[in-house]
């Protein structure tokens, strides 16, 4: 089975910006784009930083009230800077999350959540910014047809991965819930067919009523 990949999904046709951009050039690219950040490339091309939505809008925040409650816990020399600050590198975050193409969505995902963003950049093997995934793209695996996820539970895990005869098993879905019904050889086939159902791209949920010819899982009888 493949999964959706970060390079699947993301955006890879981006405006970015160099150091020396003034903050209206990168207010502008942010109000005519639909992802919410502006990568900082270097003259060679790879991320310096990123600026994000946010941080244009705690910038105006500190300008108007340098002692806001909701810039309290950074210290007065990091508020002084955002405040004072006219480039995208005196703005940026120098220490973006980042991710390599070839990461499965959900462990972009994850990445997302241990960082605390919304958004990763996406970079190749040298630093160069190949593009930028947002939690929106990531949601796009629950958009796959309902037809796709059908085909591949019978292709990918019941014949190839299980090696059953996928016409023992009827295979419905339904806005991405799977129902199973029909019959498996043996009963050790059960968590593992539960398993890999559930790991298939756009599968919200998995109904089984799957039955088995072969008990191979009761221990025979001592006596």
């Amino acid at each position: 089975m493949r999964h959706y990949q970060v390079r699947d999904v993301m955006t890879a046709s981006l405006m970015t910006v160099t150091p020396a951009a003034a903050l209206k050039n990168v207010a502008d690219i942010l109000v005519r784009g639909r992802i919410g950040v502006v990568p900082v490339l270097t003259p060679q091309g790879r991320v310096a930083g990123v600026v994000a939505e946010g941080d244009l809008l705690r910038k105006e925040q500190l300008q108007r009230d340098p002692e806001g409650r909701h810039s309290a816990h950074l210290p007065y020399r990091i508020r002084r800077d955002i405040a004072t600050a006219e480039t995208a590198g005196e703005l940026m975050d120098r220490y973006p999350a980042t991710v390599p193409a070839d990461t499965s969505v959900p462990e972009a995902a994850r990445l997302m959540d241990r960082h605390e963003t919304r958004f990763l950049l996406v970079t190749s093997e040298d630093g160069k910014l190949l593009g930028v995934v947002t939690a929106r793209d990531l949601l796009r695996v629950f958009l796959r047809p309902d037809a796709a996820i059908e085909a591949e539970i019978s292709r990918d895990v019941l014949s190839r991965y299980l090696g059953t005869n996928p016409a023992l098993v009827q295979v419905d879905v339904t806005n991405g819930v799977v129902r199973l019904t029909g019959e498996l050889e043996r009963k050790s086939m059960l968590p593992a067919a539960l398993r890999a159902v559930h790991a298939v791209d756009g599968v919200i949920d998995v109904e089984c009523h799957l039955d088995y010819a072969i008990d191979d899982i009761r221990l025979p009888n001592g006596g």
